[in-house]
C-alpha cells in the first residue's frame, strides 16, 4: 500500500492525468457490461470498451447505435461519461473536495493545469465554481431551447429526455446522438441548429476564455482589463476557421450534396458543418456522399480541432495560429514570433512545433496500423477509398470529432483497439501522452557545441 501511495506522490502529473482517464475508463466499460445497459442484454467487450473510451474522450464514434442498441440505463451511463469527460475528470474531483470542505493541495491544481490550461496560480476555487455553474446554466438553456423544438415532435417526457441529452452532448462536444443519422432529418431546423452550434462553440473555447470574458464583462470601466494573448487568439482562429471552413464547404457543396436544398438550407448546412467539424461530430449532411475536397477540409479542422481547456480534442486552434505566426515572422525574416503586439516565448513556439510534428507522426502511425490490420479491398479503385476512410476515421478521433464515413463499424477488433488509442490520446493531449511514454526529465543534460545545418 505504502509503495503504490509514494508511486502515486511521485508520479509526474501527466501521468496522473492519463491514469485517472484509464480509471474512468475502466469503471464505464464494466457498467455498460451489465446486462440491463443494453436492449439485447449482452454487448462485447471491446464494443463496450469502444463505447466507453468514445464517451470519456468526448469523441462520438460509435460501433453500434446509441438510441437503439443501448437501454435508458445505458444511455445514462454514456451521458454522465460524456459529462465527466467534458470537464475534466480533475475539475469533477476538485470540485467534490470543495463540496465536502476539504481544501485542494497543489499537486490537485497541477493537474488542473493539465486539464484546464490554466496556470495554478488562479483562484483555483473560483475557477472550478465558475465552471460548473457556467456548464449547467447554458446546457440548461441549450435544454430548454431544444425541448421547445423537439415537443412539437414528442411527448412532454420523451422531448425533455432528447433535449437534455443532446444539450450535454453538444456542449461537451461529445457528438453522441440518441439518432441513427445525427441531425440530418433536421438540416432546416433554424431553431435546433442555431441552438446546437452555440453549445458547441461555447463548448470548444476553452473555460479560461470564458472565465476571462466574463471577469472582462463584471470589470469596473476604471480597472481597464484587456484580453490576455490567448484568449485573442482563441476568438479570432475560432471565427476565422468557422467562416473559411463555412465559405469553402458552401462553395464546394452548394451544386452536389446541398443541391435539393434552398440557399438558406444550404448556407445553414455550411455553418454547422464548419462548426461541429473541429470538435462536436453531429451531421446534417451524409459523410458518404461529401466530395474529396470537402473531405479534405473536414480532416483539416479536425486536426485542428478546440481550444486549449475545452471539451474538444486535436492540436488545437493556438498552437494553428503560432505556427502560422512563425511562418509570417521567417517570412518577415524577423527573429522574435510576435502576436497582438506581444512576443510569444520560444519555449511555446517549440511545444507548437513539436505537438504538431508528433500529432502528424502519432497520425500517420496509427493509419499505417490500422492499415495492416484490416482486410484490404479486392481493387485499387476501393483501396484507395479506404485509405480515405481510414484517414478520415483516425483524425476524427485524434480530434475527438466523432465523424465517420462508416469504417468504425466494419473494422475489426484490433482496429477499434487503435482507434480507442487514438481517442485516449486525444482527449487527454498529444505531449501529455508523450511525457509518459518519454519518463522522467533528465537532471543534467550534457550541452554539446553548436554547429549549423542547411535547412530548405
Amino acid at each position: 500500500m505504502n509503495y503504490f501511495s509514494n508511486s502515486f506522490r511521485k508520479a509526474h502529473p501527466a501521468t496522473l492525468l492519463l491514469v485517472s482517464y484509464l480509471v474512468a475508463i475502466g469503471l464505464g466499460t464494466c457498467l455498460l457490461l451489465l446486462p440491463c445497459a443494453t436492449r439485447s442484454g449482452d454487448i462485447p467487450f471491446v464494443d463496450a470498451l469502444f463505447s466507453a473510451t468514445s464517451a470519456i474522450c468526448v469523441t462520438g464514434l460509435v460501433v453500434v447505435d446509441t438510441g437503439t442498441y443501448f437501454s435508458p440505463f445505458g444511455q445514462g451511463i454514456i451521458l454522465a461519461l460524456i459529462q465527466m469527460g467534458g470537464l475534466g475528470i480533475m475539475t469533477f474531483s476538485v470540485f467534490f473536495f470543495l463540496s465536502i470542505g476539504k481544501r485542494v493541495a497543489f499537486r490537485q491544481r497541477v493537474l488542473m493545469q493539465e486539464t484546464l490550461a490554466h496556470t495554478p496560480r488562479e483562484d483555483i476555487y473560483r475557477l472550478v465554481k465558475a465552471i460548473f455553474c457556467f456548464t449547467a446554466i447554458v446546457e440548461l438553456a441549450g435544454a430548454a431551447l431544444l425541448f421547445i423544438h423537439w415537443s412539437r415532435e414528442y411527448p412532454f417526457l420523451k422531448a425533455l429526455y432528447v433535449a437534455i441529452f443532446h444539450s450535454i452532448s453538444a456542449f461537451c462536444n461529445a457528438g453522441f446522438s440518441l439518432f441513427g443519422n445525427s441531425f440530418m432529418d433536421y438540416r432546416g431546423a433554424l431553431l435546433l441548429n442555431f441552438t446546437v452550434c452555440g453549445l458547441i462553440i461555447l463548448g470548444g473555447i476553452g473555460f479560461p476564455v470564458i472565465y476571462e470574458i466574463f471577469r472582462k464583462i463584471g470589470a469596473r470601466r476604471e480597472d481597464h482589463m484587456r484580453f490576455s494573448v490567448q484568449t485573442k487568439t482563441v476568438l479570432v482562429t475560432t471565427f476565422i476557421l468557422i467562416i473559411s471552413g463555412m465559405a469553402i464547404f458552401w462553395m464546394v457543396e452548394h451544386d452536389s450534396s446541398l443541391r435539393d436544398c434552398s440557399l438558406g438550407e444550404s448556407l445553414l448546412a455550411a455553418l454547422f458543418q464548419s462548426v461541429t467539424a473541429r470538435t462536436a461530430g453531429f451531421n446534417t449532411v451524409d459523410m458518404a456522399v461529401l466530395s474529396n475536397a470537402t473531405l479534405g477540409l473536414l480532416i483539416f479542422l479536425m486536426f485542428v480541432g478546440a481550444s486549449p481547456g475545452s471539451c474538444g480534442g486535436g492540436v488545437k486552434t493556438t498552437t494553428l495560429a503560432v505556427l502560422g505566426a512563425l511562418t509570417w515572422s521567417r517570412f518577415r525574416r524577423r527573429v522574435r514570433v510576435n502576436m497582438f503586439k506581444k512576443s510569444i516565448p520560444g519555449e511555446t513556439v517549440s511545444r507548437s512545433i513539436s505537438l504538431f510534428l508528433l500529432a502528424i507522426g502519432l497520425t500517420a502511425a496509427i493509419l499505417a496500423l490500422l492499415l495492416l490490420t484490416q482486410q484490404g479491398a479486392p481493387t485499387v479503385e476501393e483501396s484507395r477509398a479506404q485509405f480515405l476512410e481510414y484517414l478520415f476515421e483516425v483524425v476524427s478521433a485524434f480530434g475527438t470529432v466523432g465523424l465517420s464515413m462508416g469504417a468504425t463499424t466494419t473494422i475489426n477488433s484490433c482496429g477499434k483497439i487503435l482507434i480507442i488509442v487514438m481517442m485516449l490520446v486525444g482527449r487527454v493531449g498529444v505531449l501529455t501522452f508523450s511525457y509518459v511514454i518519454a519518463g522522467a526529465e533528465a537532471k543534467n543534460g550534457i550541452e554539446y557545441a553548436e554547429e549549423n545545418i542547411m535547412i530548405g
